[in-house]
């Protein structure tokens, strides 16, 4: 839903009805389960920055839901794809395999490419 006020153009979203982040959730539920069965010096290392990276994902895009511009929106899920790319790193890092982790880590990408690029498509987009 779009308010317009003046030349501004605020926004409200449901984040929790978004593809990308019901994707995103997915990623974080999973990287837990996964990082939960870990011995403890993994768990507590690379263990405590990967689940705190995949839990970011969600929460920026849930964020930029809450933020009042499209400008802002979109730098929240900019942020959010930095720390997909961070929680890519440590699970490469974990040398972890997971089939399902491997599957949402592959097309995520491109889901929040998408979304980022429909953020605030409308006449006057750039006004933000």
């Amino acid at each position: 839903m779009e308010v317009v006020i003046g030349h501004w153009h605020f926004m409200a979203c449901s984040f929790e009805n978004l593809r990308v982040y019901l994707a995103a959730e997915e990623l974080s539920d999973l990287v837990w389960d996964v990082v939960s069965k870990w011995k403890p010096l993994a768990r507590e290392t690379v263990g405590r920055q990967l689940v705190r990276a995949a839990d970011s994902i969600g929460a920026n895009i849930a964020e930029g839901c809450g933020r009042q511009t499209y400008a802002d929106n979109r730098r929240f899920v900019g942020i959010a794809r930095d720390s997909l790319y961070e929680t890519r790193h440590f699970l490469r890092r974990a040398q972890e395999e997971s089939a399902a982790l491997q599957a949402i880590i592959a097309t995520l990408p491109r889901a929040l490419n998408a979304y980022l690029k429909s953020i605030g498509r409308s006449p006057n987009a750039n006004d933000q």
